[in-house]
């Protein structure tokens, strides 16, 4: 399908250099036929996957489980690309929870535009030009030297001393955002996704979609959340070795998906959305306050501060 068959000094297990593949198809070449294109083509979405939305730790190596999906390239646009790079996301983000790893990996781009979109006062200044794809806004954004020092403190402080007038809920709402998303993006169908609360899959990879969960983003109070859908059994599952469980064992998360237009969640959309009162009140016994050690968040002055006053 590429035209060519890597050498084996550039192959590991089932993943190919990236290297080899820049060097191979770094440039197609000029007066090409219909065929090479396509190869080349090819080539340049097994990079594109392999190392932005669905990249590893080592974001050097492309594996060959794209072959297939590759092949037919007019059928490409009839996965749900979207739905399997948030499933990665969202594993890669329980997987760096745990203190003993220290990298992340996943769609990163996506996931700092998600931060930058809805936290203001976190975004980098002089990118203020919206296009489509809205995550490109940011995409030449690179961190200056200065930034890159002890920043995980300071971070912490910036969290723990937003407001809520400090979080936006629902940025592509805006009338600046709304000229420049493509058309498609808002047709029913698509936007039925958004709402459905159902299983995203990429490869052994099983998340839940919870949007009953996040309301607010989508224009109406969150009451007092669900318990959430358990998947502890999944999280261990990757689908190496003998572990092969994805394809037959648990066809019903597949179903979950074929089936998701008939689970979107139904909600009265309101002029100023946000948590309700009983939400607040269950997270400020439940949730975590705050961030910041208690050394941090002390009055540096040595001024108690009055009962009456707190």
């Amino acid at each position: 399908m590429l035209g060519v068959i890597s050498p084996p000094s550039q192959v590991q297990k089932f993943a190919v250099n990236c290297t080899w593949f820049q060097e191979t198809f770094g440039e197609c070449p000029e007066g090409a036929n219909e065929e090479t294109v396509r190869r080349f083509a090819r080539a340049y979405i097994m990079m594109l996957l392999g190392t932005q939305l669905f990249a590893d730790k080592s974001s050097n190596r492309i594996h060959i489980k794209w072959l297939p999906y590759v092949a037919r390239l007019e059928e490409m646009g009839s996965y749900s690309w979207g739905s399997a790079a948030l499933a990665w996301l969202y594993r890669c983000m329980y997987r760096v929870a745990n203190r003993h790893v220290v990298k992340l990996a996943g769609p990163l781009q996506l996931l700092q535009s998600w931060i930058f979109w809805r936290f203001p006062r976190f975004r980098p200044a002089g990118y203020d030009t919206c296009s489509w794809p809205l995550a490109s806004r940011w995409s030449s954004y690179i961190p200056s030297y200065s930034e890159k020092g002890p920043r995980v403190q300071s971070t912490r402080l910036k969290i723990d001393m937003l407001q809520p007038r400090y979080f936006i809920w629902m940025p592509y709402s805006s009338p600046e955002v709304l000229q420049v998303v493509h058309p498609e993006a808002l047709e029913p169908r698509h936007m039925a996704v958004w709402r459905s609360v159902t299983s995203l899959i990429y490869f052994a990879v099983v998340e839940w979609h919870q949007v009953d969960r996040v309301l607010p983003q989508f224009g109406s109070v969150q009451p007092l959340s669900r318990p959430t859908l358990n998947t502890d059994f999944l999280m261990s599952k990757d689908g190496r070795g003998d572990d092969r469980w994805f394809p037959s064992a648990l066809q019903h998360w597949h179903i979950l998906w074929e089936t998701r237009a008939d689970h979107v969640f139904r909600f009265d959309v309101v002029a100023d959305p946000g948590p309700s009162h009983t939400y607040l009140d269950w997270w400020s016994q439940h949730g975590k306050r705050f961030l910041s050690l208690e050394f941090y968040l002390g009055d540096p002055r040595g001024v108690p501060i009055p009962v009456e006053a707190s």
